[in-house]
């Protein structure tokens, strides 16, 4: 059946019904008559509607006929009073006549997927697949043909992806996100999917099977309801035998809308003892309609006690409804004869207001992708579903602006005994959170199933069996108690002293009349005549002074102070008072006292000071500094001062000294204009007012709409948006900073040069072309500050500059010379005190970076806790080590190489080999004690513990410094190969520090003796390890390969068994090989003999005293010496 929307309210369209069906009532007689009418009433229809351009036809897809849920749902009344609403819809552009069609979605996947694709050129879009067993393949059909694909069943977390998926979205949030979430919040993770026996359901249940599972989560099983007459029972069987489950999601009918099935499984559950709280039972279907459960009962429950109890033990998640429910949806669009009256909502399924939302959700898309330029095309329909918030048919759909659903979802439990559902928690999608609603959830047997392990919602921990120690659990807790305890009360003290520190102390921000002397006598005598310790006498008294002391000042009072401020005395210093309109301020709010704190933080030289807020007898007002000059628009209005482009340009720098302080202190002024630019008694200009607004913010005070005379130095994106205005932003201040600037150089006020008026010029800038802006003749001033005027009150915010830009500029219009003799001086002085500043903070800085250097270096040599122990002068006491690994190594021949090499070439030679064991180090836990000669020693386990890895660290440590030593060439003898000797032992030793003038780490122990004789035992390209590190790599079980070597003696330990380690499992890198070494064979005579023939191929000679030197070496096995280290 197809539906075509042309105009429903046109005259035409509904005579042509009419007319249609007055020609098939009368028959054949007048039968080309009517057609032939009823096609030119079509026409011309066509051409006077506004929808007659292209036909964008919608295929409504889904398996109508297969399951009491879908056809219940009635998506022809659905789509056709979607369509409707649309048309009527004054905010709705859709540039296309929106026509649809319901599509039957066949009941097997196999056969539904075929005639899906028989589909694909016959339809602009397509709302549907419903069944989740081939959305995935639908999508990639849909990109082929690049059409749209809108649907709310399919629950795969892959089609999120807008690369892989570009013309699918979802009408609602996924329902695995849902599911995933309040699992999570209950910490039930094993999972159990019992769906019905349709294809529909069972592709449902598996797809949501795998998509928990992508999280993460065990689902221990997925079946369906078996067949025969016993084949819930089984059932239930079957998802006892498993076991450890904790929730059971079933794919099926609800039984609240009339599914039976579910009814059935529910109480057979009951009966078999299986709804007693052991399990929660979550209806899959309840997630994708609103279920109208407000001021509703559920005569399901009237007739079936067993089923009432039953449903106890499940929880309904479903969409939360917006202020009416689907019912109230339902009844109002009967009322309005947009369904039939015939049509009752209680045999409506609810998935009818999904269809609606869904096809309102497509028409919103077209809309905006036309209303951005873009083609109606799939990619782009789905492309343009961010940030959507419009009334669905019984709830509110949102989206965020990656076009993922925001709608809220809550839970729903009985009470235990009725036939109702109550909300007990909200599911915030926007944040992901689930909250409670203050009310409990009712479990069959008053707790609810136990909470699973949290490691299956936590990606980063690894979660075997799921089961968390108790005691960690307690632990846990307890320590976010203590420190949410003691943040707590941190927090409480700090706020306790932060409000003291507002009444109290130096630096106290809230003032009253005790702090104050108000100049003004009247507000001065109430504040006297409140106090009934000062008599009569004192007032008078006190008055006549206060007149003697205003008559003799000479104040110039600004426009600012005109409107809202009094002069008074603080601390002996003249203060002004900036007062708040009356009714603004009666309490402070606590964001108030914030941006009191950041106001009172502000220290700079072109920023006026704030001292403190005053708050007495219904007074609240900010009190700043006293300047006596004025404001600038006094200074630049006063004929008597003589104002040359040096003292402009003076002024001008100061202000843009201070707003880019403001700036760079995030700080928007947001009032800035001349009369609050203020002169002290130097000519430095201060600005003022600042925070005036962030106030009036914080206070929530109402808006009051300034007078045109006041807007004249507001830009134009702040006219046109007065709650930006309210706030201030950047930019504003700049194009203020722009109209001061003009001010400055004509020595006049805004737009001086123009005939028009204040309301006039806010038009005209509020609204252009043509530009408004202030006309200044070129030899007022200097076309760089001009062509900086220009740029500043540019209408474009994001091209204007910014103050540090405007800064640097401005700079180079005076090359560098000062602006006036006045502060020419104080600068000299400023400058010649800033420079000792400077000398200082640099030779700090080179003290801190050769401190820096000291300290660096005697962390190299020592451990840093014995490096930290010895710089604050305390002593280090030794310390025993139960268990450590000890590595010696020395160069085999070394003895040989240094008596036929130059003392310069021996120390490159220890130099770079000792640099590459250095670099190796790096990548291990180990600790570098010392080198003697070509002996290097390195230990694990000292002087940090690292329990028993010691051993470990140092065999990795070996195998990495034995491949690197079988590539390390020797400078002057690169054809000889550099062998080492390494041996390792492990056991107990002491460490600690001896000396005072050079100060060493040294070990202590017979560990440290057996270690040495491990290596000079070795062979060359040898591990030699002892029992004990054997022992303890075999213990860590890391795969390490080791060869027993047979008895060794060890001097001074007797003969004991020693082995060799050869390599690690996954230890790719490649080992030197070691030379053979027969019984009896002198491998010292043949170095000797290599050495030689190297050193003659280079034709170098030795003394007669050298070669009678090895000739005396033949006989001797070469080693490094043996004593103790």
């Amino acid at each position: 059946m197809s539906f075509l929307l042309l105009c429903p309210d046109s005259f035409f369209w509904v005579l042509s019904r009419h007319i249609r069906l007055y020609q098939f009532n009368k028959g054949n007689v007048f039968k080309t008559f009517f057609q032939a009418l009823w096609w030119l009433l079509l026409g011309i229809n066509l051409l006077c509607s506004p929808a007659h351009c292209s036909v964008f036809k919608i295929g409504l897809l889904g398996p109508w006929n297969c399951d009491p849920f879908f056809s219940k749902a009635f998506p022809h009344v659905a789509a056709r009073l979607a369509v409707g609403r649309i048309s009527k819809d004054p905010s709705l552009d859709l540039g296309h006549r929106l026509d649809y069609v319901v599509l039957e979605e066949e009941c097997e996947t196999s056969r539904a997927l075929v005639r899906f694709i028989g589909f694909g050129k016959l339809y602009s879009a397509f709302i549907g697949p419903l069944n989740p067993g081939f959305c995935e393949v639908a999508t990639f059909w849909g990109e082929n043909w690049n059409k749209a694909i809108f649907s709310w069943m399919c629950v795969n977390y892959k089609l999120d992806s807008t690369i892989h998926h570009p013309t699918f979205a979802r009408t609602l949030p996924s329902p695995t996100r849902v599911l995933f979430t309040i699992m999570k919040y209950f910490n039930w993770a094993r999972v159990g999917i019992i769906a019905s026996n349709e294809d529909i359901w069972m592709d449902t249940a598996n797809k949501l099977a795998s998509a928990l599972r992508s999280q993460g989560l065990p689902v221990r099983i997925v079946t369906s309801i078996h067949k025969g007459e016993k084949g819930i029972e089984d059932t239930w069987n079957e998802i006892k035998g498993v076991g450890d489950i904790r929730i059971i999601l079933l794919c099926m009918h609800s039984v609240l809308i009339g599914g039976k099935e579910q009814a059935t499984l529910l109480t057979k559950a009951l009966e078999m003892g299986l709804a007693d709280g052991r399990y929660v039972f979550v209806p899959y279907d309840t997630l994708l309609y609103s279920l109208p459960y407000r001021n509703n009962s559920f005569s399901v429950f009237d007739n079936d006690s067993k089923l009432q109890e039953a449903y106890d033990a499940v929880l309904t998640i479903t969409l939360e409804p917006g202020e009416r429910t689907f019912y109230d949806a339902f009844r109002e669009a009967k009322e309005s004869d947009e369904i039939s009256r015939e049509l009752e909502a209680t045999q409506v399924s609810p998935l009818f207001g999904t269809i609606y939302d869904a096809i309102y959700f497509m028409a919103m898309a077209i809309d905006s992708a036309r209303r951005k330029g873009a083609g109606v095309s799939g990619a782009n329909i789905a492309g343009h579903t961010k940030n959507f918030s419009f009334p669905g048919f019984s709830h509110r759909v949102e989206t965020d602006n990656h076009g993922k659903g925001l709608s809220n979802y809550v839970i729903l439990d009985t009470d235990g005994h009725g036939n109702q559902l109550f909300p007990t928690h909200l599911l915030d999608m926007s944040s992901g959170s689930v909250e409670s609603l203050n009310r409990a959830i009712h479990f069959p047997s008053g707790v609810p199933p136990k909470p699973d392990s949290s490691c299956w919602f936590d990606p980063d921990i690894p979660c075997t069996a799921g089961i968390e120690p108790t005691v960690m659990i307690l632990g846990v807790m307890l320590l976010f108690a203590l420190v949410l305890g003691a943040v707590s009360l941190g927090s409480l003290i700090r706020r306790s002293i932060l409000n003291s520190q507002l009444f109290r102390g130096p630096n106290k921000i809230i003032l009253t009349l005790d702090d104050v002397i108000f100049i003004n006598p009247e507000i001065y005598n109430k504040r006297l005549t409140l106090d009934s310790l000062v008599d009569a006498n004192s007032i008078g008294a006190d008055s006549k002074s206060l007149k003697s002391v205003t008559r003799s000042s000479s104040l110039k009072s600004t426009a600012a102070t005109h409107e809202t401020s009094s002069v008074a005395l603080y601390e002996g210093d003249w203060v002004w008072l900036k007062k708040f309109e009356a009714g603004a301020v009666h309490n402070l709010r606590q964001s108030s006292t914030n941006v009191l704190r950041k106001m009172k933080d502000l220290r700079h030289e072109n920023v006026n000071l704030f001292l403190g807020f005053f708050s007495d007898c219904g007074i609240f007002a900010i009190v700043t500094e006293h300047c006596s000059r004025g404001s600038l628009e006094d200074l630049l209005r006063n004929e008597d001062m003589k104002l040359d482009w040096m003292f402009k340009s003076s002024l001008v720098m100061d202000l843009i000294k201070g707003i880019r302080y403001l700036h760079h202190r995030d700080f928007a002024h947001g009032r800035l204009k001349s009369r609050n630019c203020v002169v002290d008694g130097r000519f430095v200009l201060k600005i003022t007012d600042y925070g005036y607004n962030e106030l009036l913010e914080a206070q929530k005070c109402p808006y009051i709409q300034p007078s045109p005379e006041e807007l004249l130095w507001t830009a134009p994106e702040l006219l046109r948006d007065p709650d930006m205005h309210r706030k201030g932003t950047f930019k504003g201040d700049i194009y203020s900073f722009a109209i001061i600037l003009q001010e400055v150089v004509v020595r006049g006020p805004p737009y001086c040069m123009s005939e028009l008026s204040a309301e006039e010029i806010i038009k005209k800038v509020k609204k252009p072309p043509p530009l408004c802006r202030p006309n200044i003749a070129p030899e007022l001033a200097p076309l760089k500050c001009i062509q900086i005027m220009k740029e500043c009150w540019g209408e474009a915010p994001e091209r204007r500059p910014t103050f540090e830009e405007v800064f640097h500029k401005f700079k180079t219009i005076n090359k560098g010379k000062k602006t006036n003799i006045i502060d020419s001086m104080l600068r000299m002085l400023e400058q010649y005190s800033s420079n000792l500043e400077d000398l200082i903070r640099e030779r700090t800085e080179e003290l801190e970076i050769e401190k820096q250097k000291t300290e660096k270096l005697l962390s190299q040599m020592l451990p840093p806790s014995v490096a930290e122990a010895l710089k604050t002068g305390g002593t280090v006491e030794p310390e025993y080590f139960d268990q450590v690994t000890i590595y010696f190594s020395d160069i085999v021949g070394f003895t040989t190489i240094s008596a036929l090499s130059e003392p310069i070439e021996v120390v490159d030679l220890l130099n770079d080999l000792y640099t590459l064991f250095d670099a190796v180090l790096g990548n291990h836990d180990v600790y570098k004690v010392e080198t003697i000669g070509d002996a290097y020693m390195v230990a694990s386990g000292l002087p940090k513990r690292n329990g028993n890895k010691h051993a470990a660290e140092i065999a990795n440590m070996s195998l990495d410094i034995l491949s690197s030593v079988g590539t390390f060439k020797m400078r002057h003898m690169p054809d000889i190969p550099l062998r080492i000797r390494i041996g390792l032992h492990t056991g107990p030793c002491v460490a600690g520090v001896v000396g005072l003038t050079m100060p060493r780490y040294c070990l202590f122990g017979d560990t440290v003796n057996t270690a040495s004789r491990m290596e000079s035992t070795g062979l060359p390209y040898r591990i030699h390890v002892s029992q004990s590190t054997v022992d303890t790599l075999r213990s860590l079980n890391e795969g390490y390969e080791i060869i027993p070597r047979g008895k060794t003696e060890l001097k001074g330990k007797g003969v004991e068994d020693t082995y060799w380690l050869v390599g690690k499992k996954g230890f790719l890198k490649p080992l030197p090989k070691p030379p053979e070494i027969k019984p009896g064979h002198n491998w010292s005579d043949a170095l000797t003999r290599k050495l030689k023939s190297v050193l003659s191929d280079t034709k170098r000679t030795l003394t007669k005293a050298t070669f009678k030197e090895l000739g005396s070496m033949k006989e001797a096995r070469i080693s490094i010496e043996e004593d103790d280290i």
